[in-house]
């Protein structure tokens, strides 16, 4: 079992950059996919980014590709995601979260075991 903790997510302006973290517990941290998904007000829970155990491949939504980052350190237990030119609808919780039974990538929330408890990010106009 892992226990998953975002870091204070934060304010930025449009185009602005924000980095998030996700500190895992636990020694087992190199043996989970990784991923970040974001519900804004009112929607659905949706994939940003996730990264396969060992950091050497990484999958993104259309709509983050090319700006967003995601990365790990693991002999840190820590997942990031650098953000990039944020736009005022990204405004959303965002989550980290493990998956344990697999090496793939999915996009799909009930394929990952383990969720953060979620960071606010705030895009302003």
């Amino acid at each position: 079992q892992v226990q998953l903790v975002e870091s204070e997510g934060g304010l930025a302006q449009a185009g602005g950059s924000l980095r998030l973290s996700c500190a895992a517990s636990g020694r087992t941290f190199s043996t989970y996919v990784m991923a970040w998904f974001r519900q804004a007000p009112g929607k659905e829970r949706e994939f940003v980014a996730a990264i396969t155990r060992s950091g050497g491949r990484t999958y993104y939504a259309d709509s983050v590709k090319g700006r967003f980052t995601i990365s790990r350190d693991n002999a840190k237990n820590t997942v990031y995601l650098q953000m990039n030119s944020l736009k005022p609808e990204e405004t959303a919780v965002f989550y980290c979260a493990a998956r344990s039974d697999s090496d793939l990538l999915s996009t799909l929330k009930f394929r990952y075991d383990y969720w953060g408890q979620g960071t606010q990010v705030t895009v302003s106009s």
